[in-house]
């Protein structure tokens, strides 16, 4: 069996990172009036965070699944996506990874920010398990962080989405040429290592 591939793969520039959220029209709307999420946005709940477009297609249905219809495209600071990888926690246990059990459950508990590895998706959204796309659960600290300092703008993609998915129907290769560009992100070694990530995935900083 080949090895899973772990890279942290992203739209970005030299001061910003594109993630992805989907939520209903009644917090889309305020947090893309305001720049950034405000009430009802929810403080106390884990948020996830996805750099990856495709992905983000998988878990909204294209933007069509109940509560998950408007999708956002969240620009924010290089630094603050960094400081979320360097204060994650694996969400599951790996052995071989964790020393035991309980540590990686120590880990977890205490880390402001979660981890997961899932499987990328195809334009037909058909997963690749042998190539992992990050997810970055973001709680406490992290999400004030998230809304207080590290997001710099907000688009709404449906409909940037939706004509990809309508376009997929007819030409999968036209579609997937209008994806969004995602790059490699860079991530050291260090770094790579903690979140368990390929090392040797990613371009220096």
């Amino acid at each position: 069996m080949a090895a899973v591939f772990r890279q942290v793969r992203a739209m970005y520039d030299d001061e910003t990172v594109a993630v992805y959220q989907a939520y209903p029209p009644e917090i889309a709307d305020p947090a893309l009036a305001a720049g950034t999420f405000v009430e009802p946005f929810g403080m106390g709940r884990m948020t996830w965070i996805k750099p990856s477009f495709l992905w983000m297609a998988y878990r909204s249905g294209w933007g069509t699944k109940p509560g998950q219809t408007r999708v956002l495209r969240v620009r924010l600071t290089r630094a603050g996506f960094e400081w979320a990888l360097a204060h994650g926690a694996l969400s599951h246990y790996e052995a071989g990874f964790h020393e035991s059990e309980d540590a990686w459950r120590k880990a977890m508990e205490s880390a402001p920010v979660r981890i997961q590895w899932d499987p990328e998706q195809t334009i037909k959204l058909i997963p690749t398990p042998e190539i992992r796309s990050i997810q970055v659960g973001l709680s406490g600290d992290a999400v004030r962080r998230y809304v207080g300092e590290w997001i710099t703008g907000l688009e709404d993609v449906t409909a940037e989405m939706q004509r990809i998915r309508d376009l997929a129907q007819v030409s999968p290769e036209v579609a997937e040429a209008e994806l969004p560009t995602e790059r490699p992100y860079p991530v050291d070694d260090e770094l790579a290592a903690q979140i368990a990530a390929t090392q040797g995935a990613h371009p220096a900083g």
